[in-house]
């Protein structure tokens, strides 16, 4: 492809303004062999041919919807009800770009309106805000309104190893340079209770994740009186799923909650975009990051949405602001808005239930293979580890090859004391069927 110039009074102008006699004279400072490369691109192909040239390119992918899938840590298939990609389709809905601004559509402030009160009932906290980019980032925001929240400045972060080894890494990038110490996950064996004799007068934060990153599910009443005792705030990383069956978080003494809200009828995605949920008690929603929909009345005593609360800089006084969120998942808590409106209390203690039924009869099954041995130390909701007679890759590569199964997530990655240890994921989009066809798989493989 070479350069072909062209008569453009506008261009002319704009090149006589900067100086210079071509576009081509832009380029000067780049080697001229690497200016204008020739590409080898294949010839044009009509709308049908592009359709079925890209059609076989995503048939090649591994996806869910053609394989039986087991596997979680952070990311779950559950059923999106067809209504939330079609009202997603609406005109008023169709962009991802943050409505920040005062003039937004009612239409839009409501849907985050009702966005945030259904985090709220699901949490128990007073306030959410709507949103932040993952449950990875929703955390980091904690970490950092805790650090703000403190007049004289607490440094210290004690974060449970059990919670999400991702989480944990994207929590320490966001905070590097700001003074923030996060302790408690360097030895990765570490109980909670194991973790309360690092509390002290230096602490901001305490993060537990529950259901946890393996699955267990932990009374976490006398943790989150401990953390009060010593002054600290208390965090919480929760599935918005297991909350339609598990204790609110508020119940038992949280100041924040925080978490991945794909669950909510937003698919896997090959990894996003997905959506952060942030929910807090109200003594501490100026330090909150994000925005902050209100309902009030107009003059004329009509019912309408604001934006009560926004600590970007772009609204305040960049020394005040929280946090410079910028574009995030706006569409995707319009997602999760569709998706709670459809299913109802109900319906999402039913998919709930669904959830941890089918896990436990997983378990149960798996449990009496040879060689293989589930952790039932705890509680758990839907996922839970398996002791593997042999490496997780292995097995998880026969059950692929062999049996069109995508299998748990392989623990020794991120645990080195947990080798050979496999976290699955049971769903209610995993049938009897499908959990008997893993059984016989893994039992095949022992053998």
């Amino acid at each position: 492809m070479s350069y072909v110039p062209h008569t453009d009074p506008d261009r002319e102008a704009m090149l006589k303004t900067i100086g210079v006699k071509s576009v081509a004279e832009l380029f000067a400072d780049v080697p001229a062999k690497h200016r204008f490369p020739e590409l080898d691109l294949p010839g044009p192909l009509s709308e049908p041919e592009t359709w079925r040239e890209l059609h076989d390119l995503a048939e090649a992918n591994a996806d869910a919807s053609h394989y039986i899938s087991f596997l979680g840590a952070g990311a779950y298939l559950h059923f999106s009800p067809p209504l939330i990609s079609q009202l997603l389709l609406r005109g008023e809905f169709l962009t991802a770009y943050t409505p920040y601004q005062p003039e937004a559509s009612q239409g839009t402030l409501q849907v985050i309106y009702e966005y945030q009160s259904m985090i709220c009932a699901l949490t128990g906290m007073d306030v959410a805000n709507a949103s932040h980019y993952d449950g990875a980032t929703s955390l980091a925001e904690a970490l950092i309104m805790a650090f703000n929240h403190f007049k004289e400045k607490r440094t210290k972060v004690i974060v449970s190893p059990a919670v999400h080894p991702h989480y944990r890494a994207v929590a320490r990038t966001y905070t590097q340079g700001m003074g923030i110490n996060i302790v408690g996950d360097d030895h990765l064996d570490r109980s909670l209770k194991d973790l309360l004799p690092l509390l002290d007068n230096n602490t901001s934060l305490f993060v537990a994740q529950y259901p946890d990153f393996f699955g267990n599910i932990e009374d976490l009443k006398a943790i989150a009186q401990k953390v009060h005792e010593a002054g600290a705030l208390f965090c919480v990383v929760t599935n918005p799923v297991a909350l339609g069956l598990l204790t609110p978080p508020a119940a038992f003494g949280a100041d924040i909650v925080v978490g991945e809200g794909q669950p909510l009828g937003i698919p896997l995605s090959f990894g996003g975009p997905y959506l952060g949920f942030f929910a807090t008690k109200k003594e501490y929603v100026r330090k909150m990051a994000g925005r902050l929909v209100g309902e009030t009345v107009d003059a004329n005593g009509k019912k309408g949405y604001v934006l009560t609360l926004a600590t970007r800089e772009q609204h305040i006084r960049r020394e005040k602001a929280t946090s410079n969120i910028c574009t995030n998942q706006g569409l995707m808590a319009v997602a999760a808005t569709i998706y709670l409106a459809t299913l109802g209390k109900n319906g999402l203690r039913r998919v709930a239930e669904l959830c941890y039924q089918r896990a436990h009869y997983a378990a149960d099954q798996i449990d009496q293979i040879d060689g293989y041995a589930v952790n039932r130390s705890q509680t758990f909701f839907h996922e839970f580890t398996v002791k593997c007679p042999r490496s997780v890759e292995e097995i998880n590569a026969k059950l692929f090859d062999d049996c069109g199964i995508i299998g748990g997530y392989d623990l020794g990655k991120e645990y080195p004391h947990l080798k050979d240890h496999m976290l699955i994921c049971v769903t209610e989009m995993n049938s009897r069927e499908d959990i008997e066809e893993l059984v016989n798989a893994l039992e095949e493989i022992s053998q």
